[in-house]
C-alpha cells in the first residue's frame, strides 16, 4: 500500500501542469509556443518575463521537494518511498495527464526533490553543468551533458554517493537504481534539443 500511496501522490503532484496555466492565463498554449517545452525556460523565452519563468521555476521545484518531504516526515528512515514519490513526480511533469502527456524536461521538478534525498547527485549535475556552460555558453548543451555525465559520477564513487543520501537506502543498488531511472526520464526528454544541437553542428561544418 506504501508504494501505491508514493506512486499516486508523487504523480499528482507532479502533474499539475504550471507553466501551461500560468501561461494559459495570458491567452497562450505553451504547448504549441516557443519551443513547446512545459516549462521554466520556455516560459521565460515566451512571456519575454524574468518574474514569470521565475513563479514556474518556484512551483516546479515544489512539486519534487513536496512529493519527497511529505514521505519524508511520514517515514523518516525509508529511502524508498520518497525516491518513488519523486520520480513519478518526475514522470508526470514530463508526460503529463492532463494536457496531453506533454511536458516538461523535468529539472526543477528533480532538484527540488534531490536537494533533500539525494544532494549528492544535485551537486554532481549543477558542477558539470556549469563546467560545461563557462566552456559552451549553451544551456541546452548543458543540461545534456549533465545527465549522463552525473551518473557516472555517481557510478564511479557509488560508497561517497550513499554517504550524502538522507535517509541513506538499504543498499547501493537502490540508489543507483533510482539515479538511473530519474536521468533517463530527464535524458529522454532532451532527445529532441540534442538532435537540434547535432544538426546545428552539421550545419556549421557543412558551412565551414
Amino acid at each position: 500500500m506504501q508504494y501505491l500511496v508514493s506512486i499516486l501522490i508523487g504523480y499528482l503532484l507532479g502533474s499539475i501542469p504550471t507553466a501551461f496555466l500560468v501561461m494559459k492565463k495570458k491567452g497562450i498554449d505553451i504547448t504549441s509556443a516557443g519551443s513547446g517545452n512545459v516549462g521554466a525556460m520556455n516560459t521565460y523565452e515566451v512571456s519575454k518575463s524574468k518574474f514569470t519563468g521565475l513563479i514556474v521555476f518556484v512551483v516546479d521545484f515544489s512539486k519534487g521537494l513536496l512529493s519527497v518531504l511529505i514521505f519524508k516526515i511520514i517515514y523518516p528512515n525509508e529511502f524508498i518511498f520518497p525516491a518513488i514519490a519523486l520520480l513519478f513526480a518526475v514522470l508526470s511533469h514530463c508526460f503529463n495527464p492532463w494536457i496531453n502527456f506533454k511536458g516538461g524536461r523535468g529539472l526543477a521538478t528533480a532538484a527540488g526533490g534531490t536537494i533533500i534525498l539525494f544532494p549528492y547527485l544535485l551537486f554532481s549535475w549543477i558542477i558539470i553543468w556549469l563546467i560545461s556552460y563557462v566552456y559552451k555558453k549553451d544551456i541546452l548543451l548543458s543540461n545534456i551533458l549533465a545527465t549522463p555525465l552525473s551518473l557516472f559520477l555517481i557510478l564511479g564513487k557509488p560508497e561517497l554517493a550513499f554517504k550524502y543520501s538522507f535517509p541513506q537506502p538499504n543498499d547501493v543498488d537502490s540508489l543507483i537504481l533510482f539515479s538511473i531511472t530519474g536521468l533517463i526520464i530527464i535524458f529522454i526528454k532532451h532527445i529532441d534539443p540534442l538532435k537540434e544541437i547535432i544538426q546545428t553542428y552539421k550545419t556549421k561544418g557543412i558551412k565551414k
